[in-house]
């Protein structure tokens, strides 16, 4: 039986392998215009949830620390972001034009498969305006970006504050 004074031994947290923003000021400088101007236009919450979903495909742990915070300090529901990862189970959380949005997010991310179906493109296209459309596939294409600098660097989650800098 344990007692409130038992404390949890939780695994050490690995330090992450570079900071590669320091070593690289002005791609990192670049990133984060382009990640600006990526979400010119498009809802806050349909973005959060874009980066939140791409990050879990991507496992990129410290996206996943950043975007959850970020979207939840923005009004997000709990609830909708723990469903994200079963998001065709659970469509009901989410409106039709988030659902082409995810599912753009998952095809553009996963392009091992081969390529964007031309069905999930065109139901995207339903729900967008063209500009809007190509936002979107800018927005889905930089967090595919952060993700792989945050992955392959391992960056380190649990110590970002919402609307703090990367």
């Amino acid at each position: 039986m344990s007692t409130a004074e038992e404390t949890v031994e939780y695994a050490t947290e690995h330090a992450p392998r570079m900071q590669w923003a320091k070593h690289s000021p002005e791609v990192y400088k670049a990133m984060v215009r382009l990640d600006s101007a990526a979400k010119q236009g498009l809802d806050p919450t349909l973005y959060e949830l874009v980066k939140i979903r791409a990050s879990q495909i991507n496992h990129c742990a410290f996206c996943l620390d950043m975007h959850t915070k970020d979207a939840l300090a923005a009004g997000e529901s709990v609830e909708r972001i723990v469903q994200l990862g079963a998001w065709e189970e659970s469509r009901h959380f989410y409106t039709e034009k988030e659902l082409a949005a995810i599912e753009l997010t998952e095809a553009v991310t996963v392009l091992t498969d081969g390529f964007v179906p031309d069905e999930v493109y065109d139901r995207a296209a339903q729900h967008f305006e063209e500009a809007e459309l190509a936002q979107l596939i800018a927005a889905i294409t930089v967090i595919n970006a952060w993700n792989r600098f945050g992955v392959t660097t391992r960056m380190t989650p649990g110590h970002y504050r919402p609307g703090q800098t990367r």
